[in-house]
């Protein structure tokens, strides 16, 4: 398999893994910085931790770079519109949504869940940047709904028929 093919079978592969969105955040400078993302895991328990991957050409990177903390927001349906005002770039990111400042970062208040981490590794790895964040705050509401992407669009796993 050439290369190409390869990547084009990854890119594709990818695509048809459904995942939760998030808003990833940080302050720096006095300006707020954000991206909507995918790639997050939970890293460990002990300490609670978490990984986030970011694209060095992303415009959250290089604050992050620097950066001592930064939030994961997990969106929910309800958040919808945050999503999509965070895919469109630019400086309007916060326009959209009720955004609050703990631990000198944005945090997205009806958010299905919001983890305040400190940096604690920063690793290059090809076009992204790993970031490891041990948690320091977290905030939770019950009964949200996931916002989950899939095959390039958002989708509602909670309506999925049963199989």
């Amino acid at each position: 398999m050439s290369d190409q093919a390869l990547l084009d079978t990854f890119r594709l592969s990818l695509r048809h893994i459904a995942a939760t969105v998030y808003a990833i955040t940080t302050g720096h400078g006095g300006e707020r910085f954000g991206i909507i993302a995918t790639a997050v895991n939970s890293l460990s328990f002990d300490p609670p931790s978490l990984l986030v991957c970011v694209n060095h050409s992303a415009s959250l990177h290089d604050p992050l770079q620097t950066a001592e903390m930064f939030c994961v927001n997990v969106l929910g349906i309800g958040n919808r519109a945050v999503a999509d005002c965070f895919a469109k770039g630019g400086s309007e990111r916060f326009s959209v949504g009720e955004w609050e400042e703990e631990l000198g970062v944005p945090v997205l208040a009806s958010a299905q869940s919001s983890l305040i981490c400190r940096v604690a590794r920063r690793e290059a790895f090809g076009t992204h940047t790993i970031f490891i964040g041990e948690l320091v705050a977290a905030r939770h509401r019950a009964n949200a709904k996931p916002l989950t992407y899939y095959d390039g669009r958002y989708i509602d796993i909670t309506e999925a028929p049963d199989q």
